[in-house]
């Protein structure tokens, strides 16, 4: 799911940053942003709610459609409106932190009232949420939404004194429960899953949960399987920045393959520090601030079924310490090791899902195109290999990669974006096998020079059920 939060935006880390005592760079910030419609007529959102193949994303530019007949609902979620996602931030949220005006729980209430999936959500606690604005957002340490006639919203620290527990985090975190949530519910109305039928919940978010004794502790998994009515559940997160997601699908998979759990869900929610990262980038080439948006997403493992993908353990591809820091060297250890062990060929690969960041929003801020940069080092092995000829490098990045279409909350770009067009294409479509190919940064942390990364293979299923 995706849910436009263009008032949140400049909660993100860089415009907090960058916006105050800066009034002329603020008013561009603020004209800049989009309105839904044109959140959800972008097509790159469109592939992320499953609407469109990757592949099939129109020629650049992106941005600057506007309207048009792109529907805010798509074979793999939503892409939901701020107003109702603020309601559902109060639906989730347990300590009377978050106030929201009369209008605005109103307005949410009205909208979340038709949602498809209100028999799931919480609205009745919206009404615990209602107050005064303005009031709360004279307190001291608040965070303050602003809508069109005021205060929509107001964040409350929990603490005075205690960094973990200040507003702009509690803000991170609530919104990451909530984008995951939403996530969650999506995957129940499709699946037909009982919710009381998930043993186990991984969080592979990038939020930390916790307080100034404990910063990183957690458990946003079980936040979210009590938000989902996922009541039989317990969970825990995995941590290893943007490669989270792939580490968690394996360790989801490994449970159920030991019959531990029978069915694991996998979750994560968006990442609000990112919104407007590349802002100052996007102004300079007069396009809108395309980091407008929060993700979600949710996937369940289980027992074989006869029909969903094969998530094949025996091909893990991992970063060993002694692997090497170089482009080639993590993705000879990530995307070739596991495939050379199987005896397979990189031809043998229909799709290739690796960091698939949407190169509108990196290249005018410097970043390059990341996904287009890695599926050719891919093809590049490919050719060494023998695999391919070096002429039909270009090829190869064609057919078996893709444009980038995820905003840059990694660790949902990073592979696990890729993976509801990975079941449709091993389902219903003609692939034999997808690699998710998930990288992530450790060094950011400043604890070691190291990356990280791991890779997973699916497979159709052969039972063909």
């Amino acid at each position: 799911m995706l849910a436009h939060t263009p008032s949140l935006a400049r909660f993100g880390s860089k415009p907090a940053r960058s916006l105050p005592g800066r009034p002329e760079v603020d008013e561009r910030f603020t004209a800049a942003l989009r309105s839904h419609a044109d959140a959800i007529a972008y097509s790159p959102h469109q592939a992320y709610i499953g609407a469109l193949h990757p592949r099939d994303l129109p020629a650049r530019p992106w941005a600057g459609v506007t309207g048009g007949a792109a529907d805010r609902f798509g074979p793999d979620g939503e892409v939901m409106p701020e107003a109702e996602f603020v309601g559902l931030m109060a639906a989730v949220e347990h300590f009377g932190l978050l106030t929201l005006s009369p209008a605005a729980v109103d307005e949410a209430l009205a909208a979340l009232a038709r949602h498809p999936l209100a028999k799931w959500m919480d609205l009745e606690r919206l009404e615990a949420h209602r107050g005064d604005a303005e009031a709360a957002a004279a307190e001291p340490g608040t965070l303050v939404v602003s809508g069109s006639s005021g205060p929509r919203a107001v964040m409350r620290r929990a603490h005075d004194k205690d960094e973990a527990l200040c507003a702009s985090v509690l803000l991170e975190n609530l919104a990451g429960k909530a984008t995951a949530t939403l996530a969650v519910l999506h995957m129940l109305d499709r699946s037909g899953v009982d919710p009381t039928s998930i043993d186990y919940v991984l969080g592979c978010g990038e939020e930390a949960i916790g307080d100034r004794y404990q910063r990183g502790g957690g458990n946003m998994a079980k936040a979210v399987a009590e938000a989902a009515g996922l009541t039989e559940a317990s969970g825990a997160d995995i941590k290893d920045f943007c490669a989270a997601p792939v580490p968690a699908l394996v360790i989801a998979a490994s449970l159920v393959t030991a019959g531990v759990f029978e069915r694991v869900a996998v979750v994560a929610g968006g990442s609000l520090p990112k919104l407007g990262m590349k802002f100052e980038g996007h102004l300079a080439h007069d396009l809108p601030v395309l980091e407008d948006v929060l993700c979600g997403s949710a996937a369940l493992v289980t027992r074989d079924d006869g029909c969903s993908p094969r998530l094949r353990l025996d091909a893990v591809g991992r970063h060993r310490v002694s692997a090497g820091g170089s482009g080639p060297q993590i993705m000879q250890a990530l995307a070739i090791e596991p495939l050379e062990r199987l005896g397979l060929r990189t031809t043998d690969v229909d799709d290739y899902a690796t960091e698939l960041h949407n190169p509108e929003i990196t290249e005018p801020q410097g970043s390059g195109d990341v996904a287009a940069r890695n599926y050719k080092t891919l093809a590049a092995l490919a050719a060494r290999r023998g695999d391919i000829e070096r002429g039909d490098i270009a090829d190869f990045v064609t057919r078996r990669g893709m444009p980038g279409f995820a905003p840059t909350q990694g660790h949902l770009a990073s592979a696990l974006c890729y993976l509801p067009h990975a079941t449709t294409r091993l389902t219903t479509g003609d692939a034999e096998r997808v690699q998710l190919v998930g990288k992530g940064s450790l060094f950011l942390g400043r604890i070691t020079q190291l990356s990280d990364g791991m890779s997973v293979l699916l497979e159709r299923n052969e039972r063909g059920g």
